[in-house]
């Protein structure tokens, strides 16, 4: 496979994040790193856009209004063939503190907001790459 073939098969995340700035931010680097990014807002859409649109990874903001994103988390989890794909919670709060709730819900991994772009790219390329 070329370097063409590759680019047809842009990988999709689903960024949910309630702030516009940060939302915005994470939704830029990412494409400039060539993935497709899909938004939501709140928990309620991230839900709705995970079932309809199927996408590869989706980062979760914890934080979010109507439907927090562990409750989101869950309820993608209980969506028929969405089991599998990695969700990694963004938080401003210490993760330590989240683990047990997080795991239970079917978070993945975490990363602390502000979020850390280099960390972040490497993470999501270890849970792409190991994707069929």
């Amino acid at each position: 496979m070329g370097a063409g073939a590759m680019m047809s098969e842009q990988k999709r995340i689903l960024v949910v994040e309630d702030s516009d700035d940060g939302r915005f931010a994470l939704a830029k680097l990412l494409q400039l790193e060539g993935y497709t990014i899909l938004e939501a807002i709140d928990g309620v859409q991230a839900i709705e856009m995970a079932a309809r649109e199927r996408p590869d990874l989706i980062l979760m903001d914890l934080s979010l209004p109507v439907i927090d994103g562990l409750t989101a988390t869950r309820r993608i989890r209980e969506t028929a063939g969405l089991e599998g794909i990695p969700i990694i919670a963004l938080s401003g709060h210490d993760a330590f503190g989240l683990g047990n709730d997080a795991k239970e819900a079917g978070i993945t991994d975490y990363a602390t907001k502000p979020v850390d772009f280099d960390l972040l790219i490497d993470m999501l390329s270890r849970y792409l790459s190991s994707q069929p």
